[in-house]
C-alpha cells in the first residue's frame, strides 16, 4: 500500500511514469525502505499503464469486492388473523459505572 500512495504522490507531482528509484526517494523521505519484492512486481503491473488506466482497473476490481453489510434486518409482525396482541417491548435500563476520574490518580494533565 505504501508503494500505491508513492506511486499516486508522484503521479500527482507531475511524473507521468514513476519509476522505481524515484518510488524509493518519496518513501525514504518519510523513513520508509519499501521491500524490493513488492516494489517490482507493482512495477511490472503498472509498466506501460497510466494513471488514469491504473485506477480504473482498481475501480473495477473493488466493484467485486463484497463490502458486508449482507444481513438484514427482520421483525416478526403478529399475523393477521388475530391471536394474541403483541407485547409492548421491554426496556431494559442500562445501568452507567462511573468513570473514574484523574483526580483518584493523583495527577492532572493541566497541573502547574
Amino acid at each position: 500500500m505504501k508503494v500505491v500512495c508513492a506511486y499516486l504522490l508522484a503521479s500527482l507531482g507531475g511524473n507521468s511514469s514513476p519509476s522505481a528509484a524515484d518510488l524509493k526517494k518519496i518513501l525514504s523521505s518519510v523513513g520508509i525502505e519499501p521491500d524490493e519484492d513488492r516494489l517490482e512486481l507493482f512495477m511490472s503491473q503498472v509498466a506501460g499503464k497510466s494513471i488514469e488506466d491504473v485506477i480504473a482497473s482498481g475501480r473495477q476490481k473493488l466493484a467485486s469486492v463484497p463490502s458486508g453489510g449482507g444481513g438484514v434486518a427482520v421483525s416478526s409482525a403478529p399475523s393477521a388473523g388475530g391471536g394474541a396482541a403483541a407485547e409492548p417491548a421491554k426496556e431494559e435500563k442500562k445501568v452507567e459505572e462511573k468513570e473514574e476520574s484523574d483526580d483518584e490518580m493523583g495527577f492532572s494533565l493541566f497541573d502547574d
